[in-house]
């Protein structure tokens, strides 16, 4: 009773008030911080990837980096028939006046027409770096949107990367808006049902949204040292709601065991410092455990995964925070004004309230299953664990790439107009550029070189055939921009990278004696970033499972439930990526999910998965088997602690991973393909895990393990010594 959640939590119980406000105080303070020094967001320095980043790097070293580019689009209006030339050139010089006197715009191209004089387009190329261009954008969609009125008979639109990337934001934006209004009244209708009290369930509600609101806060100043690429937000809400809800349950859940058992003797200050003794630890365990786990994705060596590593320690310490201290408080001041009422009504001569009992034992469902898992433990772990590798055997023909433009929701319009500008002029799909780097004197060697690499690709099939060489005012940077008329993602873009890095370069640009020479352009970025992810995948997942592993040694003082642990987490999440694979990367699902097939899953999916549900599986695993634990410190035999400790325990997890599949597989209802793929395994994952893990796997195979589930600790052995060695009541000797 004298360690740090047991002394936090006697302080806040005894002063409550001091306790709520300091925490009110807290979050104001986070987020008040936060708006003032604001996030710093992502440049596009962050995000270069291997070869193709190293080309970036290069170009902008000449002033030849990518800009934000911008099409607009003149086509016939639907239903008038063919495109009146005349009038869409007209159109067209109206909207390359009006952009050239944006001082956002700093180039505009003549227009062009399509071959088949179907369309008209202009070509606005933006000041500033590429990533801002869709802060920028709005002045050059409202020309667009003013030229288009001017010539109601003509179709004028307008899309490119700033464009797409500020639809994307929106219907984000509008997603995250609708994953709210569902998750939060399934969680407080969820938490009626666990507590049947009104401010009970709201108590989890509040103090998780608060942590959110908090965490929102330190994430924008931690950006400063880990900069945020705009996807921390999501993440902290996933994560926030999931953990922030958990944690407070599970206390929650132990102040009325506690409160219960006690019948009234005690103190609410007392109790609260009961529930802080046992759910207390376990909640500090759980959550470092997530805050270690999710800082493996620091080694991804990925902004987007420091971000998310960022935001979800960040969440999840906050929330643990919040467990320690104003929880208490709040429980202690309901638990007075409980007994103030209590008082009251005795006054006035009233019998007291009666109220309700809150049992520690399995409910009827749990009883049942366990029953079978206690008689046969062989045969349960046996059927169990081959299902799940049955599950697990999809993941054998995973195929990851990264999600490119083309796989936006075509609810944004301007990937609809993204659509018909490619059908139009196929060149834009995509595109190479050869990036060389060698001293000034020898540009005009590079420079013939290029040509020659171009002249050698002219014919190739797989490419359009056009390009354009531009060369740094200091002459030492060239670049040779080819254009590809296929989307990043076919065979025939990626085969023609392959060649033109394995084959034409070197038989071009190589021969120039100290060129420095890298491919980079869509496609390029397309395929280098995956195979970054599965070069850092082993290191990530190797370093995941000794973080679960020591993390588990520590909490229990024993190797055995360490290697238990990390077997349990392999299956989960392999079994879960397993059905992930079988749903998204074929078609026949697409109806259900509301998606479009890719044929692949996204890259940064399975390594989100993994860390996330290693940690996320840490919060069962803690309070199940620190109640197993519990019993077999009062002296209780393995077999029987194993199968007490679950049944008390399965109601509260159960409560949680219903809360959470319902906040994971409300962020399968996004738009955006990845973050859809994100939610959905997630909430397989925590099904599998609460139900198939926690109530078959783990009972059966700690019940085969018997007294070998505590080895080297000695604590369990010696609390069995002690029981059996303690005289036995005079009244039971007869």
């Amino acid at each position: 009773m004298k360690n740090l959640p047991v002394r936090m939590a006697r302080w806040s119980a005894v002063h409550p008030w001091r306790g709520i406000v300091g925490w009110f105080v807290f979050v104001v303070l986070c987020l008040g911080i936060g708006i003032s020094v604001g996030t710093n967001a992502a440049t596009t320095e962050d995000f270069r990837i291997g070869e193709a980043g190293r080309g970036e790097a290069i170009a902008t070293e000449g002033g030849l980096q990518q800009r934000p580019v911008e099409h607009v689009l003149i086509t016939a209006k639907p239903g008038t028939g063919k495109l009146d030339i005349a009038a869409a050139d007209s159109a067209a010089a109206d909207v390359a006046a009006r952009m050239r006197k944006l001082p956002e715009v700093l180039a505009v191209t003549d227009p062009v027409r399509a071959a088949d004089n179907t369309a008209v387009r202009v070509t606005v190329t933006m000041k500033g770096p590429e990533l801002e261009g869709k802060e920028h954008v709005d002045p050059l969609l409202q020309q667009s949107a003013a030229v288009q009125k001017a010539n109601p008979g003509l179709r004028v639109e307008e899309t490119g990367s700033p464009s797409i990337s500020k639809g994307v934001d929106k219907l984000r934006g509008d997603d995250l808006a609708r994953t709210e209004m569902i998750a939060l009244p399934v969680t407080l209708i969820t938490l009626l049902l666990v507590f049947s009290s009104v401010a009970m369930a709201l108590v989890p509600l509040l103090l998780a949204l608060s942590s959110i609101a908090a965490a929102v806060g330190l994430t924008m100043v931690a950006s400063h040292v880990f900069p945020d690429n705009g996807i921390s937000t999501n993440v902290i809400l996933l994560i926030g709601l999931a953990v922030g809800v958990d944690y407070t349950l599970f206390y929650l859940k132990r102040e009325r065991e506690e409160r219960a058992r006690a019948g009234g003797r005690l103190s609410p200050q007392a109790v609260v410092e009961l529930a802080a003794a046992t759910s207390g630890r376990a909640v500090v365990v759980s959550g470092l455990a997530v805050a270690v786990s999710s800082a493996t994705l620091y080694l991804a060596d990925d902004v987007i995964f420091s971000s998310i590593a960022t935001g979800a320690i960040l969440v999840t310490l906050v929330a643990v925070v919040s467990s320690l201290t104003v929880l208490p408080a709040l429980l202690a001041a309901l638990g007075m004004r409980a007994e103030r009422r209590a008082e009251r009504r005795a006054a006035r001569g009233l019998a007291p309230k009666k109220q309700k009992t809150h049992g520690t034992g399995p409910g009827r469902l749990t009883a049942a299953v366990l029953r079978p898992v206690a008689k046969h433990p062989v045969a349960t772990l046996t059927v169990t664990v081959v299902g799940l590798l049955a599950l697990a055997a999809p993941v054998l023909g995973l195929k990851l790439t990264d999600m490119g433009r083309e796989t936006h929701s075509r609810s944004i319009v301007a990937m609809q107009v993204y659509d018909r500008l490619n059908a139009a002029y196929p060149e834009l799909k995509s595109m190479h550029q050869v990036v060389v780097r060698a001293d000034a004197d020898r540009s005009p060697e590079v420079s013939a070189a290029l040509r020659e690499l171009a002249a050698d690709v002219k014919d190739d099939p797989r490419l359009s055939g056009t390009s354009r060489l531009t060369v740094s005012p200091d002459k030492r940077i060239s670049m040779l921009q080819l254009q590809v008329p296929h989307h990043v993602s076919s065979d025939k873009a990626q085969s023609s990278l392959k060649d033109i890095r394995d084959t034409y370069l070197p038989e071009t640009v190589g021969r120039v004696k100290g060129a420095e020479t890298a491919v980079t352009g869509d496609v390029a970025r397309y395929t280098d970033y995956p195979t970054h992810q599965e070069q850092k995948l082993p290191l990530v997942i190797g370093a995941l499972l000794l973080v679960t592993f020591v993390m588990t040694v520590w909490a229990f003082r024993s190797v055995v439930l360490g290697l238990v642990g990390i077997v349990l987490n392999l299956l989960s999440a392999a079994a879960s990526l397993g059905i992930l694979v079988v749903v998204f990367q074929h078609t026949w699902a697409e109806g259900l999910v509301d998606f479009t097939s890719t044929g692949s899953i996204g890259t940064r999916v399975p390594l989100f998965l993994f860390v996330i549900l290693f940690g996320l599986s840490m919060d069962y695993q803690v309070f199940v088997i620190s109640r197993i634990r519990e019993a077999a410190l009062r002296g209780v035999p393995t077999r029987k602690a194993v199968i007490e400790g679950i049944g008390s325990s399965a109601g509260v997890v159960t409560s949680a991973a219903v809360i959470m599949v319902t906040i994971f597989a409300s962020f399968a209802a996004l738009h955006i393909i990845e973050m859809k793929q994100i939610g959905f395994s997630l909430a397989v994952a925590v099904l599998l895990d609460a139900f198939v893990i926690r109530l078959l796997v783990l009972p059966s195979m700690m019940l085969l393990l018997g007294e070998a589930n505590w080895w080297p600790s000695r604590g369990v052995r010696r609390a069995r010594r002690s029981t059996e060695e303690a005289p036995r009541p005079l009244e039971s000797v007869s």
